[in-house]
């Protein structure tokens, strides 16, 4: 019997028959996830085939995207989602970013989580086969408890060696979308392994597979171990799981090897996420705004790497630095710690838990003329503000360093003089 994919076990288990790769099927749901847009497109297609939803208890809705509201739109939609949530004895959260409260308090190993947002595969850092869906499958899964899929292929990377000072998991993936390209993994899921990928903790884990929608891939995931059961436990939700991860005789689409020992700092160049460069190929540009935020990079171990690099000095004058934490649980704890108070004092504004200028919404809206280095996943025109903006990824390291200095910098030079 041939061997099987990680994604092609957990899509069995929820379809209750052994699956092959390529094959359709209904699978049945853990999670259903949708927010303040994509929530609003799926009430009308709801209602067209159900009354009431299958398990209030497996929807999760976030008001996140634009929260608090920034205008009439926004409130309209909140009001339209507020009132089917409460018809239909839904939650509703307002604490923070969906993927990175779904990680925090109800995403579990090896579960299917279908959200209505394109960085669902964030969730894949907790093992788990979460994938992004349309508005009209949210309402089809919010109904019915399943969801139409067909089982991806996978490609594996293998992540060897041990990071450098002054480089980080984000590093780490804007190397690999520079190799793979934005389109390297179409309709495929990214499994990591290798021998490194015990050294990365589960915050780590959920930058890499962020970014797997920025390569086309369906979702990102690392198989469930130690490091998993060491975040649940951190978390207060921990209970025994089954480890599982893909045979070793599983059928791939392609294997990738990566040595992390030789990864730089990097910036991914707009207008793409594929045009990445080291640090030091563009270190001076100068920048008019720095966003510490979003589903990638806002977590408490972020806003601890940044503080470290920032503490006790000042932001480049003019310079419009922005950070918002990715939950109010990570928003609570970096009050306690006081990081927030030392950048507040030097000059940061400091946004409440959600997503913030990521999208270009509120809360740091680019003009023309900005220049913006961000820890979010997306630089493409227009993604942030003005399609003529231009927006350059990084790691919360080269953030700092980089609002520091009010131009690109490296983050290495301030490693030893860490006050």
């Amino acid at each position: 019997m041939a061997g099987e994919t990680l994604v092609q076990k957990i899509f069995s288990h929820k379809a209750g028959r052994s699956l092959s790769i390529g094959e359709l099927a209904v699978v049945n749901v853990d999670y259903v996830l949708a927010h303040d847009t994509t929530c609003a497109w799926a009430i009308n297609p709801f209602y067209s085939i159900a009354e009431k939803i299958f398990d209030p208890k497996k929807i999760f809705l976030f008001f996140d995207h634009a929260y608090p509201s920034p205008n009439v739109q926004a409130s309209l939609l909140h009001t339209k989602i507020r009132e089917f949530a409460q018809e239909q004895g839904i939650n509703i959260y307002t604490d923070g970013v969906c993927h990175q409260v779904m990680a925090e308090r109800f995403t579990y190993p090896n579960t299917f989580l279908l959200g209505a947002d394109s960085h669902t595969p964030t969730g894949g850092g907790m093992g788990a086969l979460c994938v992004g869906f349309g508005s009209t499958d949210a309402a089809v899964a919010m109904a019915t408890g399943k969801a139409w899929v067909r089982v991806p292929e996978t490609i594996k990377i293998n992540l060897e060696g041990k990071l450098p000072a002054g480089t980080y998991p984000k590093d780490v993936i804007l190397t690999i979308a520079k190799k793979l390209s934005s389109e390297g993994a179409n309709y495929k899921v990214v499994e990591f392994g290798g021998s490194a990928i015990k050294d990365f903790d589960v915050p780590s884990r959920l930058t890499l597979c962020n970014m797997c929608a920025e390569i086309g891939a369906k979702t990102g995931i690392v198989p469930a171990d130690a490091r998993t059961a060491e975040y649940l436990k951190m978390q207060n939700r921990h209970r025994p799981f089954k480890t599982i991860s893909s045979d070793r005789d599983a059928p791939l689409a392609a294997t990738h090897e990566f040595d992390i020992s030789k990864i730089e700092p990097t910036l991914a160049c707009p207008p793409d996420i594929d045009k990445d460069v080291s640090v030091g190929e563009i270190e001076g540009t100068p920048i008019t705004q720095v966003f510490l935020g979003s589903c990638t990079n806002c977590r408490i171990e972020d806003l601890e790497v940044a503080y470290g690099i920032m503490k006790g000095r000042k932001i480049s004058p003019g310079l419009k630095f922005i950070i918002t934490p990715a939950s109010r649980q990570v928003y609570e704890l970096a009050l306690e710690r006081g990081y927030l108070m030392e950048f507040s004092r030097m000059g940061a504004v400091i946004a409440p838990p959600g997503c913030g200028a990521c999208l270009g919404r509120h809360m740091g809206v680019l003009d023309d003329n900005d220049v913006c280095v961000s820890t979010s996943n997306r630089n493409f025109t227009g993604r942030m503000g003005s399609p003529k903006a231009k927006i350059y990824l990084a790691s919360p390291a080269t953030a700092a360093a980089s609002a520091l200095e009010g131009k690109i910098a490296d983050p290495r030079k301030y490693l030893n003089k860490q006050k």
